[in-house]
């Protein structure tokens, strides 16, 4: 069995030796490859929705290992309980669902080293709440498959963790006056922005073209409210593009 780049990546994130809950397993493909790499001594794969759920128990009967891995079906975290697992893992939805999760499924959360985390959209929601929540991010991956481009996040414990949030967000200079602060750290990624790629370009040069598209959106309406959401949105525009003229100069 081949996994996808997108759950390779996130694959080899987990350490050695780990206790994995896989939620939003779908068919199940990471659990399988991570006890057959040896990464992890058992796992359970979550998922709520019917289907994805009897897939996921045919692949783990298929693949012999279900003494080492339990499809249970559930919402997030409730299909997991407190100090069973060491390392969680959800990919493929919206960062907002995502963090929606880890809050309801927060008390889940105890005893837990590692999130490696998956949004496929709002990737700032998600890392406001790992911030506001004292998870640090570690790492952060960014890669382009079948013509999408995915981030993958991984966070730890403030107290387990080798740098401190203050680090990791600490607002630092580019050149011409232009500053990397926190909101764009948390919108852009702390680790994208300070070793930027091609991939990382052409994501924020699209996003830049979806806000623009917001801003004309907004534009339609004559409600005062409306101009001043276009002027926040503008500004963002610009202070993007600002840096992403500085970010070559230095670090390509």
């Amino acid at each position: 069995m081949k996994l996808s780049n997108r759950l390779e990546q996130i694959h080899v994130q987990i350490p050695k030796g780990s206790r994995l809950a896989d939620i939003g397993s779908d068919h199940a493909l990471l659990p399988v490859a991570a006890v057959r790499s040896g990464n992890v001594v058992s796992a359970i794969a979550g998922e709520v929705n019917p289907g994805p759920y009897e897939a996921a128990r045919k692949q783990v009967s298929d693949a012999g290992l279900q003494e080492k891995i339990t499809v249970r079906r559930g919402d997030g975290l409730d299909v997991i309980e407190p100090g069973e697992v060491d390392v969680i893992t959800i990919a493929g939805m919206g960062g907002a669902l995502i963090a929606s999760i880890l809050d309801r499924g927060l008390s889940k959360l105890e005893g837990v080293s590692l999130l490696v985390l998956q949004p496929n959209v709002g990737e700032d929601i998600l890392r406001r709440w790992l911030l506001a929540h004292n998870w640090v991010v570690v790492a952060e991956k960014l890669l382009e498959e079948d013509g999408k481009i995915y981030e993958i996040i991984t966070a730890m414990p403030q107290a387990s963790s080798p740098i401190a949030n203050e680090e990791v967000y600490k607002p630092r200079p580019l050149t011409n006056g232009v500053e990397l602060t926190e909101e764009i750290l948390l919108r852009m990624g702390p680790y994208l922005v300070d070793q930027p790629t091609d991939v990382f370009f052409a994501k924020w040069e699209s996003e830049i073209v979806k806000l623009q598209g917001v801003v004309q959106s907004i534009m339609k309406s004559d409600q005062e409210s409306a101009r001043e959401k276009a002027s926040d949105v503008e500004r963002l525009i610009a202070n993007l593009k600002e840096v992403l003229a500085c970010l070559p100069k230095v670090k390509r």
